[in-house]
Order: C-alpha cells, then sequence, then structure tokens
C-alpha cells in the first residue's frame, strides 16, 4: 500500500514520522513522507520517499518578521507570537493546500497528517476520496480534564477546560480557513461531507499514555499510541571529542533549545556557563538553531548528535521542552530541567513536573543562572528524581507506538501486504 505521511514544523515534528514511516516500510508499504526541502536529507536517509512541500517559504517569513521584534536579551526573541504564526498561516493557506493536495494525489492509498495539516488534509481525503489517518503530536481535541496545550494556564475545571479547548480549536480553524475554503470549492467538498469526516476519522496520538493518558471524553477513534521514535542512523559514532568528553569525568548534564532561536545567543551562552560553575557540573552544549557556544575545561559545545544515543549518558537534560526532546530525555531515564518558550513547550514542561521527573519548569524569559543552577543541583543530586526518570522509561519501553498505527493501516488494506517495498526517491 502507497502511504503519505505529510507533516509542517520544525525538525522535532518531522523526525518522528521517520520511525513511523520506517516501520511501516519494513511491514511491506511505500511510504513517502511530505515536508519542507530541509528535511529531505533526513527522510531519504531513513529509506522513505520524500515529497516536496513549499513550507521552507513559511520559514523564512518567518525569520524575516522575527528580525528586530525583541530587545537583545535572553528570552525574548525566541518565536513568534501565536497572532504573528496565525497571519502567516492565513497568508499561505491557499498556496499549501494546493501543494498538500498535489501530493495527496500522486498515487497514495492512504493519507496521513499532522496536526499541522490536519485541516488541508481532511479536505484533501475527502475530496479524493482516500482514507486518512490524523496522527498528531499533541492532543489537540478539547477535553475537560486539561487545558488546551497551546495555553500556558492552570486547570479551569472542566467546563473551564472544555471551553477554552473549544476557543483553542476556533482559532485554529481560523489559521486554516482561507486554505480549507479554497480547496473545498477546487475539490468540491460541501461542508456537511466535510464534518462528518472529521467528526469520525481515526487519529493515533504519537506520545505515551503514561505521560498524557487518554481523555475519558474523547470521541471514540482518538487514540494515544504511544512514541514513535526517530529513524536512527545505524552506525553512528561520536566524534572523538565528544567521547573523550564523556570518558574524562562525571555524566554532565545537557542543554539544548532544538530549533528555538533566542535573540542573543551569546548572553545565553554567558548565563549556561556560570549555571554550571554555580552547579558543579559539567555540560555538553548543542548549538542547533540557538547558535550556542559555551566555552571551558568543563563543557563541550557540540552540533546535530542523536539524542536517543547522547541522552542515556547525561545526568540530566535542560531542553525547551519540545514534543520530541521531552520524549528523548523520558526514553532516556533522566531528569529533566524544562525551559520552555511558546506553544505546546509549557504543557510538556508541566507534564515533566507533575510526573516527577523534574523539580519544576522555569520558563525561558525568567532563565538566570541562579534559577537554572539550583534546579541543576536538585536534578542531579536529589536521587528521586532519577528513579522516577528511570520507572517512567520502563513504562515507556514496553509499549509499541508505531505498531498501533500499522495495525490501523492494515484493517484499512484488508490484511494484504503494500505494493512496492522500496523507497521512492
Amino acid at each position: 500500500m502507497h502511504i503519505l505521511i505529510a507533516t509542517a514544523g520544525s525538525h522535532g515534528d518531522v523526525a518522528p514520522y521517520t520511525g513511523l514511516g520506517t516501520r511501516l516500510h519494513r511491514a511491506g508499504h511505500r511510504v513517502v513522507i511530505a515536508t519542507h526541502a530541509r528535511s529531505a536529507a533526513l527522510v531519504r536517509r531513513s529509506g522513505l520517499g520524500f515529497h516536496p512541500l513549499p513550507l521552507d517559504r513559511y520559514a523564512a517569513s518567518a525569520a524575516e518578521d522575527k528580525k528586530g521584534n525583541g530587545p537583545g536579551k535572553a528570552g525574548q526573541g525566541a518565536g513568534l507570537s501565536k497572532v504573528e504564526q496565525m497571519r502567516l498561516a492565513r497568508e499561505l493557506a491557499p498556496e499549501m493546500a494546493d501543494a498538500v493536495t498535489e501530493a495527496c494525489a500522486s498515487g497514495a492509498e492512504v493519507l496521513m497528517f499532522s496536526s499541522s495539516l490536519a485541516p488541508l488534509g481532511l479536505v484533501a481525503a475527502e475530496g479524493l476520496q482516500l482514507p486518512g489517518i490524523g496522527v498528531f503530536l499533541q492532543p489537540l481535541a478539547p477535553t475537560r480534564e486539561f487545558p488546551p496545550v497551546i495555553f500556558d494556564m492552570p486547570s479551569l475545571g472542566p467546563f473551564g477546560n472544555w471551553a477554552l479547548g473549544r476557543c483553542a480549536q476556533s482559532l485554529l480553524a481560523r489559521a486554516f480557513a482561507p486554505g480549507v475554503r479554497h480547496l473545498q470549492r477546487q475539490l468540491g467538498v460541501t461542508e456537511r461531507a466535510l464534518e462528518r469526516r472529521g467528526a469520525t476519522w481515526p487519529i493515533h496520538h504519537g506520545f505515551s499514555p503514561a505521560v498524557v493518558p487518554r481523555p475519558a471524553d474523547w470521541r471514540p477513534g482518538m487514540e494515544v499510541a504511544g512514541y514513535w521514535w526517530p529513524s536512527e542512523v545505524p552506525d553512528w559514532t561520536p566524534e572523538a571529542g565528544l567521547a573523550d568528553f564523556l570518558r574524562s569525568g562525571p555524566p554532565p548534564v545537557f542543554v539544548g533549545f532544538g530549533s528555538m532561536a533566542p535573540s542573543d545567543p551569546e548572553r545565553l551562552g554567558r548565563l549556561l556557563a556560570r549555571a554550571f560553575r554555580l552547579a558543579g557540573v559539567r555540560g555538553v552544549v548543542q548549538s542547533s538553531w540557538a547558535g550556542l557556544s559555551v566555552e571551558g575545561d568543563d563543557v563541550l559545545t557540540v552540533g546535530e548528535v542523536p539524542h536517543a544515543r547522547l541522552f542515556p549518558h547525561m545526568a540530566a537534560v535542560v531542553h525547551h521542552a519540545g514534543a520530541g526532546t521531552t520524549a528523548a530525555g523520558l526514553r532516556a531515564g533522566v531528569p529533566a530541567v524544562p525551559v520552555p518558550m511558546m506553544l505546546d513547550q509549557p504543557f510538556w514542561a508541566s507534564r515533566l513536573t507533575s510526573l516527577g521527573v523534574s523539580p519544576g519548569r522555569i520558563p525561558f524569559g525568567r532563565l538566570s543562572a541562579e534559577n537554572l543552577a539550583a534546579a541543576l543541583r536538585k536534578a542531579v543530586h536529589d536521587p528521586r528524581y532519577r528513579h522516577r526518570a528511570r520507572q517512567v522509561s520502563a513504562l515507556i519501553g514496553t509499549e509499541d507506538g508505531a505498531g498501533r498505527v500499522l495495525a490501523t493501516v492494515e484493517q484499512l488494506s484488508g490484511g494484504g501486504r503494500g505494493k512496492g517495498q522500496g523507497p521512492v526517491r
């Protein structure tokens, strides 16, 4: 069976689908991932087909809009506001809608969409009369059990959480409305048909029920599958400098902010160096999009390193609490100090605290050398956090998130094996 997986966002919004796609491919299905052109090498290295979407122009527009927006101090300029993101999404939605439809119509028999493209994908699936499956990395459907993940706020109680969840869905729908209406006209999809499809299509969520249990008030067909681990390079080995650093002393602390780009990386680097000294720990700092570089005998700055290979060697991990990095830290069984910046990051940061694997989150805007050092001392030296982290890791290790999605695909294909076992270039 020919399966198309369409996703948009940062590296963390693409990497989990390489693992999901690899599992489907091993089961005999032909898998193509449609996403940013900058992710082509990542996808193809996983042995999967690649289809470009015009998402890099969105990233370029976002970067251009962000220039000069924040004063040059740590904690500001880390990303676009929700209003700015919605404006960009609305402007580019019709172009994106056509690109999604083109990808879906290129021979796919089953369509899978991340939450970032689901509103467009649902119209394409209905218009092309193809089965569609939601493969979401965040719990976006309204529920009485917790507030919507895109709003950083405490629980408002069952009624308040549900009402705010509906409000969040309405805001997301407005962002995609131009593209959805454009596709409906192009494909002849009525509002009633779209509502019927949206009320019944299967949605799997790629996180562990040990981290976010399935809300009891979700409709049938919405499942929490378990994590989809990114595809790995099988022969990866650490560079000599990293290997030597890991051997030369006690386990260090990892710091990385993924695709987030703080406005003053030099100041942030000095803050981190001071926090390491105050806490009395060694550090491995990942430069990533943040452009971080920290100097010192007990600090090593690295480029891209697979988290699955690096995190088990760490005493703790400090990160922005993106869904993928949060998952990698839980899988490794190490304590966390989340430093969330935007969107769903505060939600995952709060989950780490409630799970007992973190002494508490530090919002990026309030980050200081002193409060980071205090959190690091707790995370590294209080055995409760490592013990709990290992317990959660063991629970996650028993799950097969990709297998749950594969079972749904096999139901759609009547249990048969797919066509075309080789990757599509």
